[in-house]
């Protein structure tokens, strides 16, 4: 098209122009701090984790040492009883070596609390150290009138309350030892298990945040789109699908990186830290279906077809587990490839809405997912069944309609077919009809 010379010239471009419009910046803000708050959530967990590992280490050293003390003071008596009773110095032997191993046991106990012990625990040492030390005095001296030939002297000693009292006492005191680092054991391993238990809803909601970001774009994109062909001619109208569908790419490109890096700092973060991996696979192997849910969800470029049996399944992955029941009904059925975005948008829509409302939202829910063919229509039932009263989700009142349901409304425009909603008193049923194919 050749230009109007007479046309006036249209006015520069200014920077301001061409800078980012302000939802795209707070749209970009949202998607910054979810994956701020994600990598916060993963340090925190591995933190707590090795700093369970640790406390497990010093409570195993420290009972350890407790037993050993414990067993040397006995063997000590005892040998101390057989020289006695024998008289014959070969049971000084073991005497002496229990009162080495009570020494070093002594001894390894302290550094093996070190620094970190409480008011209490150092209250618990300095009194292990005088039970012992009062009970090995009060064998040495049994040692002693025996070597003197005062067996008399001896025996009565030995009858009296001194040793026994002592010991007890001992006993006592290293067990409330042993059950205060039992109990820290326990808070350690607690904040470990919690910490881990939020690192799966964390990115679940990074996914959610981050497929609402893409759909937000999208429609950006396609507003942008429609806004310049309104206004140029049909190059410039294909100029702009081009750069629509550029940017769709690219979005989809940047998510799929988002998840690349979140998975690397996952990996690294762990990396040289053997008992961390169990977690840090059983992390990784979430990240890994979020991907997969997010493929299904756009949909592959140029698939003629695709399998519902494959798309209900690996939308429904990411939040599946042992205490999540669940039951897919259906087979393999082949539908048209132009199903797979709009029906993996809706399932998304549905399986999220399950876990934060519906069935999974409870112990003991569980969700029915059902589908069939007839007569060229394909038929899917969404029934979730929970023990816990139903919840119904903004946009699900009547008279108010949240962004869920009108992306489930634009999707059944592009299903060309119907979905239905309907809130049952063990929860929602979801009903859609759409031609198998597009």
């Amino acid at each position: 098209m050749v230009p109007d010379p007479n046309a006036a010239p249209r006015p520069p471009v200014r920077w301001w122009q061409r800078a980012p419009r302000v939802p795209s910046l707070i749209l970009f803000a949202v998607v910054a701090m979810a994956l701020l708050g994600t990598f916060t959530m993963i340090f925190a967990t591995v933190e707590a984790e090795r700093v369970q590992r640790t406390q497990a280490t010093r409570t195993s050293a420290v009972l350890a040492a407790l037993n050993g003390l414990v067993s040397a003071t006995i063997n000590g008596e005892t040998a101390q009883r057989g020289y006695f009773i024998t008289n014959d110095r070969r049971y000084l032997e073991p005497y002496f070596r229990g009162r080495e191993d009570y020494e070093r046991q002594a001894q390894a106990l302290r550094e093996r609390i070190g620094d970190e012990a409480t008011e209490k625990q150092t209250a618990l040492l300095d009194e292990i150290d005088r039970l012992g030390d009062a009970k090995w005095a009060e064998m040495a001296g049994t040692v002693r009138l025996v070597e003197q030939g005062r067996i008399v002297d001896a025996n009565t000693r030995i009858l009296s309350d001194e040793g026994q009292l002592a010991m007890n006492d001992l006993r006592a005191t290293v067990a409330k030892l042993e059950m205060i680092e039992r109990v820290h054991l326990d808070e350690a391993t607690q904040r470990a298990a919690a910490a881990e238990a939020r690192v799966v809803p964390s990115l679940a909601l990074l996914f959610v945040v981050i497929v609402i970001a893409l759909v937000l774009g999208l429609w950006q994109a396609i507003r942008t789109a429609r806004a310049e062909a309104a206004a140029s001619n049909a190059d410039a109208i294909a100029e702009a699908r081009d750069r629509a569908d550029i940017l769709a790419k690219e979005l989809n490109h940047r998510v799929k990186n988002l998840f690349a890096v979140i998975l690397a700092i996952v990996k690294m973060s762990a990396r040289g830290d053997a008992p961390a991996a169990p977690a840090v696979d059983r992390i990784a192997k979430r990240i890994h279906a979020l991907v997969t849910a997010h493929d299904v969800t756009q949909g592959a470029p140029g698939e003629s077809h695709v399998d519902i049996a494959n798309l209900i399944g690996k939308a429904i992955a990411p939040y599946r587990s042992s205490s999540e029941r669940c039951e897919l009904t259906g087979g393999s059925l082949v539908i048209s490839g132009r199903h797979a975005a709009p029906l993996g948008l809706v399932l998304h829509e549905l399986v999220t809405n399950a876990v934060k409302y519906g069935a999974w939202a409870s112990p003991g829910g569980l969700l029915r997912v059902d589908w069939r063919e007839n007569e060229g229509r394909v038929r899917v039932v969404w029934e979730e069944h929970s023990d816990a009263p139903a919840v119904i989700p903004q946009g699900g009142k009547p008279g108010r309609e949240g962004f869920g349901t009108m992306l489930i409304r634009s999707s059944e425009r592009q299903l060309g077919g119907k979905i239905t909603r309907r809130f049952e008193s063990h929860g929602i049923v979801v009903e859609m009809d759409f031609p198998r194919e597009g």
